[in-house]
């Protein structure tokens, strides 16, 4: 009778590293799967209903004093030998992360037990653990192409990013909504975008007055989320729906993770693109980039913004909907529908070959 596959899954944080591992997950139906955690994190809740969730305390490698880099050391240690142990006593066979912090322990204690570990890389420039331990890894997914040519001494496969499953089929939008007016949907990510929400509240106003319609998710972070009422603006931290929110869209204004990126491409979702200034290595400019170069969107850096700006591009989007019809179909050409897939793909021709 064959060994039912056990893997370990090194995923923390943000819904960018979460919710591919998740789609992954949801691939492997016939692994046992555990997942490698911090407390206190985004995956207590996301992912604890459905695996085993094991915690570890690590952090990011910070700027500052050489006690607090010594302190940093001493716990990415014992996250390794605690990892070992997890490994070791759990009888995994190998172990599957999409970077961040929490990939540099379970990376580390996989090989030093000599198990197979398997990466994905989501942005188009790979973060610095990706780039300083890939060389150490089986094989290394990619969401974007361009993110090859920082990992020369790695295996890499283009894979695209793994995204929700609901996004390969073409879902109803269940808010109400007048037939047919033009919709703008605004997002800022996992942690909301709060200058960038202050920035669309003063716009809306020509917006509505051009017939369009604004969602606006604005993350919990905002307190002046309610400061602006209008018939056609609903506002609101979140929302679940997003595969049928932004397949009804006519233009999204965001931030460029990778995650979001990818739906914004299953979706044909033409966007307005506002980098997150203060991301790890100006990473989300590089994801950006990538839509601009193929005329999917429009890329505005935050700290040349202004209120006018942003009016008038939407606004000038919005008069031509020839425009807006070629950013969608050239959106589509960086979507992958089958990400998910390829990468269970992948961590079974790793894990299970002779």
């Amino acid at each position: 009778m064959k060994q039912t596959t056990r893997l370990l899954i090194a995923a923390s944080g943000t819904g960018g590293h979460l919710f591919p591992a998740l789609a992954v997950a949801k691939q492997l139906h016939n692994y046992h799967i555990e997942w490698l955690g911090v407390r206190d994190r985004l995956e207590t809740k996301l992912v604890g209903p459905h695996y085993p969730l094991h915690t570890i305390n690590v952090s990011g490698l910070q700027r500052g004093s050489k006690l607090a880099a010594v302190g940093t050391l001493a716990r990415l240690i014992a996250a390794i030998a605690t990892c070992r142990q997890l490994l070791q006593k759990g009888n995994f066979q190998g172990v599957f992360t999409t970077g961040g912090y929490i990939a540099a322990p379970s990376i580390l204690a996989a090989r030093s037990l000599g198990l197979p570990a398997i990466l994905h890389e989501s942005n188009a420039l790979p973060g610095k653990v990706t780039r300083w331990l890939s060389p150490w890894c089986s094989v290394v997914g990619l969401g974007f192409g361009t993110a090859a040519q920082y990992l020369p001494r790695a295996k890499t496969v283009l894979v695209g990013t793994p995204v929700r499953p609901e996004f390969t089929v073409s879902q109803p939008l269940q808010l109400d909504l007048p037939a047919g007016v033009p919709l703008i949907v605004v997002m800022g990510g996992s942690q909301g975008a709060v200058a960038v929400n202050e920035l669309v509240r003063q716009c809306a106003p020509a917006w509505f007055q051009a017939g369009a319609w604004v969602v606006h998710l604005t993350g919990s972070n905002d307190t002046n989320a309610d400061s602006l009422q209008h018939p056609q603006y609903i506002s609101m931290p979140f929302y679940d729906d997003m595969a049928a929110l932004l397949q009804r869209a006519d233009l999204a204004i965001s931030r460029a993770g990778a995650g979001t990126l990818a739906e914004l491409a299953l979706a044909a979702t033409p966007s307005v693109l506002i980098p997150y200034p203060y991301a790890a290595e100006d990473h989300q400019a590089y994801n950006a980039a990538v839509f601009a170069g193929v005329g999917a969107a429009i890329v505005l850096r935050q700290g040349e913004l202004t209120t006018e700006t942003l009016q008038d591009k939407v606004l000038q989007l919005l008069q031509v909907p020839e425009q807006l019809q070629t950013m969608a179909d050239n959106v589509t050409k960086l979507s992958v529908a089958d990400g998910g897939e390829q990468m269970a793909g992948l961590i079974r021709e790793t894990l299970e070959k002779p």
